[in-house]
């Protein structure tokens, strides 16, 4: 695992441009205050798999995979006349990855386009809290792109606190509107059998989710929440660089209906068990139109240290039923409408286990620098009874 370091002329950069409020009287009751950093985050991770059921070669071959992900995130704030709080967050994410299954698009190639790829995605979130009626809007948009695929993305939300602050009530929708350029296997790409898409046509995939929650102080140790998200997705949702091949041994790429359907639900509960122990447990159900059903488990005891560090044990479980359109490797019949071999959609069922170490210092800061509010790293091991397993590695640190 590769940690990814701040340089010390980016630290400079960060604190030289640390703003704070700057006050001019106007009136006896209001001073004008403009934004301000409330907070800069940086995490950065590492990601590693292995596994022999890649899509792309039909079920079977090698799924290696590594990827490095970036985020640097910038939120500002300020309060008007009436003492509501404007925030402003200004994300941008790099991930870059290499996947050797990507490879075998063109396996007459030495290292294809696909091989390694990079994607950015920059976002802006904006927020209005009423403190008087303890209501928070807000709104964003994103972006996304890397070799074939652009995604524009916008989303809205409105959340409600109660007098007492023990409930709070919230609504979220979010729409991405994506475009593919088509990449079929190198065989298939003068098939005119296949009607779905040719290569290097442009497709639309878009996607609509609607997330609610409801979260309750019970007491002073017990809290929950409930969760639901309702997704559809419309357009072009095969991926046609993945390879399916059927009983009689012939090959096809990958076809899936243009429509999907989601419903997850959950719940979520944190205990307090003591000054030291904090339990925190969630179970969530997914069904989808394609007949997948899953159930998720996490549970994550987190024990305090110091007054200042903990340390955490997460842990998920994860079961899922098959998708009515797979089946692996020369199993499809020849009348299948649709049809897949991506183990994403198979029947499974996964373990992640890991381990977490969190440290937030106000006064003394991190590592002796006043201005690290906080730093985070984590691992996971992640492994599937289909064979795949990976590693992850995270690293965070909050500015203030």
């Amino acid at each position: 695992m590769k940690k990814r370091l701040i340089t010390a002329a980016c630290l400079a950069f960060l604190f030289a441009h640390q703003g704070k409020a700057q006050n001019d009287s106007i009136s006896s009751n209001y001073k004008k205050q403009k934004l301000k950093i409330e907070e800069i985050n940086f995490i950065t991770s590492y990601y590693t798999q292995d596994g022999n059921n890649s899509a792309v070669t039909g079920g079977e071959g090698t799924e290696k995979l590594t990827d490095i992900a970036t985020n640097f995130e910038v939120i500002l704030s300020k309060k008007d006349k009436k003492n509501n709080v404007h925030t402003l967050g200004v994300n941008v994410g790099i991930d870059s990855y290499s996947s050797a299954s990507s490879d075998k698009i063109d396996p007459s190639t030495v290292t294809s386009a696909s091989y390694q790829d990079i994607r950015i995605y920059p976002s802006a979130n904006y927020s209005y809290a009423n403190e008087e009626k303890k209501t928070v809007y807000n709104a964003g948009v994103s972006f996304s792109a890397e070799y074939d695929y652009f995604s524009i993305g916008a989303n809205v939300g409105f959340a409600k606190t109660s007098k007492d602050n023990n409930r709070e009530f919230s609504v979220k929708g979010m729409a991405f509107f994506d475009t593919w350029k088509v990449i079929l296997p190198i065989e298939l790409r003068n098939n005119p059998s296949d009607n779905d898409a040719r290569h290097n046509d442009s497709k639309p995939r878009n996607s609509y989710n609607l997330g609610l929650s409801l979260s309750q102080v019970i007491n002073k140790n017990f809290q929950i929440a409930l969760l639901a998200d309702i997704g559809y997705q419309e357009g072009l949702l095969a991926t046609k660089f993945n390879r399916v091949y059927f009983e009689d041994l012939s090959v096809r790429s990958e076809k899936l209906p243009n429509t999907r359907f989601k419903i997850p639900i959950g719940i979520r509960g944190n205990y307090f068990l003591n000054d030291k122990i904090v339990l925190r447990t969630f179970y969530r159900y997914y069904y989808d139109n394609w007949n997948i059903n899953s159930h998720t488990f996490s549970f994550e005891p987190s024990y305090k240290l110091t007054e200042f560090s903990s340390l955490s044990i997460p842990y998920r479980f994860y079961q899922q039923s098959q998708a009515k359109y797979f089946d692996s490797k020369n199993q499809h019949e020849l009348t299948n409408e649709y049809y897949t071999s991506d183990y994403d959609l198979s029947k499974f069922s996964s373990n992640m286990i890991g381990l977490g170490y969190h440290v937030v210092d106000s006064n003394k800061g991190i590592f002796n620098i006043k201005r690290i509010h906080s730093f985070d790293i984590r691992y996971g091991y992640y492994t599937r009874t289909d064979g795949l397993d990976s590693h992850i590695i995270t690293l965070a640190l909050q500015f203030k």
